[in-house]
């Protein structure tokens, strides 16, 4: 899967949301799609046309018993075989931060989606924060449950540092959302202060 936050059923605990964004029929395109679950979830409940790509052989496999359209490929490589807004939503669920070129993916998004759904876990959360003054060690939490030498996460990130980087790149944000144990977060204090209270980040974005 592109998360190991996961209920017993190995469903991510995000999944309803972006399924909520995702319009019925859509074109959608799904990156790092580990083992379908969001996939199949959005053809049997929005009937999207669907692909995905994801790394793994074995689970490129369990797509394709799922009945999935899914390649194996590396999104670092980029997205060469899809043309210039050949989809309606691009989804990178829980797996930006661990891309070798995370600004090279987002860029591949923006030109193959209309929007683009992207999600990570904020490693400015006020949880990770207090272990780590507490601490002295790399903070572990629900989204972040690795050893600092085990790790697939290479690219950290803050939802602070994704506005900027949205700003500085000519990115437009649509709507995001924040969550924390997998409930969406509203009211003032994750409006003022989410990079603070937010656990996770759901983004919609595209390109000015």
């Amino acid at each position: 899967m592109n998360s190991h936050y996961a209920n017993s059923k190995g469903l991510h605990l995000n999944y309803s949301i972006i399924k909520n964004i995702i319009e019925e029929n859509s074109r959608v395109l799904d990156l790092g799609c580990g083992n379908g679950y969001l996939l199949k979830l959005l053809k049997d409940t929005k009937q999207i046309k669907g692909n995905g790509i994801e790394i793994s052989q074995n689970e490129v496999i369990e797509c394709l018993e799922k009945g999935l359209s899914v390649i194996q490929g590396d999104i670092d490589d980029g997205l060469k075989q899809f043309s210039d807004k050949s989809y309606d939503y691009v989804i990178l669920n829980q797996t930006l931060q661990s891309t070798y070129n995370p600004d090279f993916v987002l860029e591949e998004m923006l030109r193959v989606g209309k929007k683009c759904i992207v999600s990570f876990p904020n490693f400015a959360y006020w949880r990770i924060r207090f272990n780590f003054f507490i601490s002295g060690t790399m903070p572990k939490s629900k989204v972040l449950p690795f050893e600092w030498f085990n790790t697939p996460n290479i690219h950290l990130l803050t939802v602070k540092d994704f506005f900027e980087f949205a700003k500085a790149h000519n990115i437009n944000i649509i709507n995001c959302i924040y969550t924390t144990k997998a409930t969406v977060r509203k009211g003032i204090q994750y409006s003022l202060f989410s990079n603070f209270f937010a656990e996770e980040a759901i983004f919609v974005i595209s390109r000015n």
